[in-house]
């Protein structure tokens, strides 16, 4: 990738809504303008894959990398040992392997979302390799001396843990974190720093540590925390995460995800995770509020970031399955994969034999009884892959099977669930 830098990136971000804080803004917009600035983003190994949070710190060091500037994108081997403290309670270590294990999937995940080529091409690093061999006395002598603890505990998420308790473990790992930003900058030439509103007092004592010990100079700036319409956030400790790892949340649910989205939270959406221009997304706007039962927004939305995330071919995917499970397609041209995941995403239920209909519509809890299953028959609201049932005795049989093993029950237009069969 070219090192050409843009001028307007600091502008950009500001008008997508991506700077919630930031250390001094002339001298940011000073070191963005001047040259390729080496960056880096971090991203602690705490779970199996990355989540809809780490999204957003991927997509904004691919528009500062298209800027013109170079990323580091670092897998937190040592800092996933530990643990940024949290509001309630110590968290569970995991065991040395687990994180390694973990760490491998983070590097695979986070290498996509950027360009590895060229002058100005990225460059992933694993903090564990400076920090495992490092000596108490070293740390203590070299990092410690520069955090006066009056501040440390002046830390909002510290001070509301003082009263329930702190392990040092976790009150030290803002020392670690910010060991990680000077040894970047005195190894790599890295001097800003971005992360979620939640690193905030993380990148800043990076910043201040890079002056104490080097007299250097560093930046940072941290984005909003995507949070939920009733102000709760998004991401893997909440309940209901969306994962990156297809394993883990499948490209039909991530598809749907998105096109569930509040209408009011659309357009900060495409700011945050798309690389739509400005004016396409005010355009789309525009279309959401004159016509917005078409759901423009949310469409387009899924679509790109699906892509983004999973690629093209799987966002076709994704949305062929929900057309026809929706709308009654043909459910016998989608690949088993795909199907079998937007079954089990949206209610699926097994059973050992194919049995009649009625009996398969109270099993997936389509009805509540027989008697209710007959009438949705009779009444011509029972579908059985997406062709009306209309004999209250019918049972399926081998050649109804879609790849092999599967099922699809409707009741009406939406509701749907599926049987998987043997």
């Amino acid at each position: 990738m070219s090192a050409t830098i843009d001028p307007t990136l600091l502008d950009d971000l500001v008008r997508r809504g991506l700077i919630a804080h930031s250390t001094d803004s002339s001298a940011l917009r000073e070191a963005l303008t001047s040259g390729s600035v080496r960056f880096y983003v971090g991203f602690d190994p705490t779970a199996p894959s990355l989540h809809m949070g780490n999204l957003l710190q991927l997509t904004t060091a691919r528009r500062l990398q298209e800027a013109g500037h170079t990323p580091y994108l670092l897998v937190g081997g040592a800092t996933g040992m530990i643990g940024d403290p949290r509001d309630s309670g110590e968290r569970t270590f995991n065991s040395l392997d687990t994180v390694k294990e973990w760490s491998e999937r983070v590097r695979r995940q986070v290498a996509p979302f950027v360009s590895l080529e060229g002058s100005n091409g990225a460059t992933i690093v694993n903090n564990y390799d400076w920090t495992a061999s490092l000596s108490t006395i070293d740390f203590l002598r070299d990092i410690g001396k520069h955090f006066p603890v009056n501040r440390m505990l002046q830390r909002d998420v510290v001070a509301r843990r003082l009263e329930s308790g702190i392990s040092y473990t976790e009150f030290s790992y803002v020392l670690l974190q910010s060991m990680d930003f000077l040894n970047l900058y005195r190894d790599h030439g890295v001097t800003l720093q971005h992360g979620a509103t939640d690193q905030w007092g993380n990148i800043t004592a990076g910043v201040e540590l890079i002056r104490r010990a080097d007299a250097g100079q560093a930046h940072g700036f941290v984005t909003p925390l995507v949070t939920k319409p009733d102000g709760t956030k998004y991401g893997k400790t909440e309940g209901g995460a969306l994962w990156l790892e297809a394993e883990m949340t499948s490209p039909y649910a991530f598809h749907q995800f998105w096109l569930n989205v509040d209408d009011s939270q659309v357009g900060q959406m495409l700011r945050f995770f798309t690389f739509l221009s400005h004016d396409e997304i005010e355009a789309i706007e525009g279309e959401m509020g004159e016509k917005p039962w078409l759901r423009a927004g949310q469409k387009r939305l899924a679509d790109e970031v699906t892509t983004l995330v999973h690629g093209a071919s799987e966002t076709d995917s994704a949305k062929a399955a929900a057309a026809a499970l929706f709308g009654g397609g043909d459910l016998h041209g989608l690949s088993p994969d795909t199907l079998a995941a937007a079954l089990r995403d949206a209610g699926s239920t097994s059973v050992a034999s194919l049995v009649p209909v009625v009996d398969l519509l109270v099993e997936t809890g389509l009805v509540k009884s027989k008697g209710e299953a007959r009438r949705t028959i009779s009444e011509g609201g029972a579908y059985l892959n997406n062709v009306r049932v209309e004999d209250p005795d019918a049972q399926p049989v081998t050649s109804d099977l879609i790849a092999g093993s599967w099922l699809v029950l409707r009741r009406g237009k939406k509701q749907f669930a599926g049987v998987e069969v043997g």
